[in-house]
């Protein structure tokens, strides 16, 4: 029996009404993410903010910080959580490193809009109550007149003031403790082929996006800003030395401030997120909610937003009316053929989730031109995102490997929620038709290895070593002793460590980790690593621990100093491993000799003996001598003597047995060479070493 054209009309409305809210619901969806240390706000709908003053939320998602009614109105929101900014352990060490970038527009209307539009700031207070006693129409909403408010704040101002120290109007300023600018800028934009400074006003309804850096390690703050859309600029517009430990307190709200001068003027928040420790979560361009198309004196109250909120239903109707028959076919086509069921595991991740698609389409088919290198586990390929524009790198996980799915949910759920300045940001994941994918950052200067280990290669200068050995460290750090739970990474090698654009060391590659909480003991029992980094306890009980990874850290010190691979073939053409080498050096006294020929003796002889002796130290055969990675900082910045080892040795082999390790001597290659372990006035070897002595 065929179905009238009537018989159709309540399934269809019925069609249309959910299309619409799933629209709305899409437009307006905050998309945030909060684990204490991090959010994300694609949108403010539903958004956990604190407002003040004129500020509200608008029906699709936007923050309006100013209301175009009132003049001289200042409007305040900030994230209502205190975040914790002392890095100590009781939160009265120095302000530790963030990172935020949000997306803004700017509107003014009238002939002289540049001369009366007030600006807007992002700010880091210690008390939110202290704005709400600013004055109506004082400069940004943040202070009454130049008095010192415990008050950090970045300023996108668009009026000169001489008190301030403005440059100009449209100007860019960093404010510590006052409004008075410690450092400022023109408004623009360093094009990255050309390198010139392309003007951007914020006084132009347009969106633009922000990004502020803080190095608490540097002391620097660095401001960058493009239109939206634009992959993030290398060079930054603005960037200055400050120390914000005498301004910020160790808790402090995050937000952002504003204040009217023209009836006829709006300030507007599209998006926002931010973290400590680590860069901000990408914002979704995508689904920021959408700036009014005009704005006027006489739209610019409350009712003109739902004028426009009803003009977006009906658009979003209209369209939802053609979709709506093909949206079945495509939802059943993506059932069949998208094997991308969200699993218990992934439910509480961190990153993002890529379509198939995206990531096809941004490597150009997984193309062999597009190729960054293949591992034990798959294929690594550079892509470029359209959405946003940004480059990203691709693990595309072997289908022959057995382990695969293993690897990949270990390195999601391992590193989905890390959040370090020298770990390999994961932005996503995708799975499709038992394809298993990852996104990470991608690292312009590549793996470290092969800047080790290339002929004729880049050589890296010992500066530059040193401070990837310390990043590396201390990621190891905040790996063992500092997130909430214990991660041990079990791969840690030359090739697992990714550099920046600035040369900082990352590691990355998280597919053999395993998580476990502080108080719990490891119970796997399945050995994996790399040869010639695996601890000698690993071949008899094959459980990793801190420890193991201690050890295969300390045969990465040995191998980023002396330039070789953990076993290599000496000029004789036998296969010696790297440690034993280094420590008959030091036995004979010839320990600088092992530094890596290509720096030509241009090296910090006291640091290169630190990391010597750490390698040594890192080593030893019995794990429990070995130092813990706080030790290992504390050693790494000058804030312990070098280790001594005292040149009265046995063989590793030897004192291994000794002590009953079970070690076995054909589990990795080794060289015939007699080393030793220390002894000392009858004390242990492990004694000595565990003090340091």
């Amino acid at each position: 029996m065929l179905l009238k054209p009537y018989h159709l009309v309540a399934p269809l409305v019925l069609l249309l009404v959910a299309a619409v809210r799933c629209c709305l619901v899409a437009a307006g969806s905050s998309g945030g993410s909060h684990d204490g240390r991090q959010f994300a706000l694609n949108g403010f709908a539903g958004a956990n903010l604190t407002l003040g003053g004129a500020s509200t939320v608008m029906p699709n998602g936007l923050l309006m910080l100013t209301n175009g009614a009132t003049k001289k109105a200042k409007g305040h929101a900030f994230h209502p959580s205190l975040l914790l900014f002392g890095s100590g352990s009781n939160g009265t060490g120095p302000v530790r490193s963030f990172s935020t970038t949000f997306v803004l527009a700017i509107f003014g209307h009238g002939q002289h809009a540049d001369l009366t539009v007030g600006g807007l700031a992002f700010f880091i207070s210690s008390s939110w109550e202290v704005l709400s006693t600013v004055l109506s129409g004082q400069p940004l909403g943040l202070s009454n007149g130049n008095q010192s408010a415990s008050i950090f704040a970045v300023e996108f101002d668009t009026l000169y003031n001489a008190e301030f120290r403005h440059i100009h109007n449209k100007y860019v300023g960093i404010d510590g403790d006052s409004l008075v600018s410690l450092n400022s800028a023109n408004t623009g934009y360093y094009d990255d082929g050309t390198g010139r400074l392309l003007n951007l006003s914020v006084i132009s309804w347009k969106a633009i996006q922000m990004w502020v850096d803080y190095d608490g390690m540097a002391k620097m703050i660095s401001i960058t800003m493009a239109p939206l859309g634009m992959v993030m600029p290398k060079k930054p517009m603005l960037q200055t030395t400050i120390d914000l430990s005498g301004v910020v307190q160790s808790t402090a709200f995050v937000g952002f401030s504003s204040v009217m001068r023209n009836i006829t003027s709006g300030h507007f928040i599209l998006g926002w997120s931010f973290a400590l420790d680590g860069p901000a979560p990408v914002l979704d361009i995508s689904v920021l909610p959408a700036l009014p198309s005009a704005w006027t004196k006489n739209n610019s109250s409350n009712s003109s937003f739902m004028s426009m909120s009803l003009k977006l239903v009906l658009a979003l109707a209209s369209v939802a009316l053609v979709l709506v028959g093909i949206g079945t076919y495509i939802s059943t086509r993506r059932r069949q053929n998208c094997s991308e069921l969200q699993e218990d595991w992934e439910v509480s991740l961190g990153p993002s989730r890529f379509s198939y698609k995206d990531l096809f389409h941004a490597t150009e088919g997984f193309s062999e031109k597009n190729l960054l290198g293949r591992g034990g586990f798959g294929s690594v390929y550079k892509g470029v995102l359209r959405k946003p524009d940004m480059e990203v790198a691709v693990k595309r996980m072997s289908r022959d490997s057995r382990q695969g799915v293993k690897e990949f949910i270990a390195e999601v759920v391992s590193i989905g929620r890390l959040r370090h300045r020298n770990i390999t940001q994961l932005l996503g994941y995708c799975r499709h038709k038992g394809e298993l994918l990852l996104v990470y950052d991608y690292m312009k200067n590549g793996s470290l290895d092969k800047y080790l280990h290339t002929r004729n290669g880049q050589t890296l200068c010992w500066s530059e070593r040193y401070s990837i050995i310390k990043g590396v460290a201390s990621s190891l750090l905040y790996l063992h002793e500092e997130w909430e739970q214990v991660i041990v990474h079990r791969d840690i090698k030359a090739s697992n460590v990714l550099l920046d654009n600035k040369m900082n060391g990352r590691l990355g590659d998280f597919g053999l980790a395993r998580i476990y909480d502080h108080e719990t003991a490891v119970e796997t029992t399945h050995m994996a690593g790399t040869m010639g980094y695996l601890a000698p306890e690993l071949s008899r009980a094959g459980r990793p621990t801190p420890f193991s990874d201690v050890y295969a850290f300390g045969v990465f010190l040995l191998e980023v100093t002396c330039g070789r691979r953990p076993i290599f073939i000496d000029e004789q053409n036998n296969r010696v491993l790297l440690v034993e080498w280094v420590l008959e050096h030091h036995h004979n006294g010839s320990m600088l000799d092992t530094v890596d020929a290509r720096l030509r003796g241009e090296f910090n002889t006291e640091e290169v003996t630190i990391v010597l002796k750490l390698g040594l130290l890192c080593t030893y055969p019995s794990p429990n001598a070995r130092p813990l990675m706080r030790k290992v900082m504390q050693y790494l910045d000058h804030d312990q003597s070098p280790p001594d080892l005292s040149p009265a040795y046995i063989s590793y082999l030897m004192m291994a047995q000794m002590q009953n390790e079970g070690f076995d001597p054909h589990s990795i290659p080794c060289s015939r060479t007699a080393m030793s372990v220390a002894t000392v006035s009858g004390e242990s070897s492990a004694t000595i070493l565990r003090e340091g002595r």
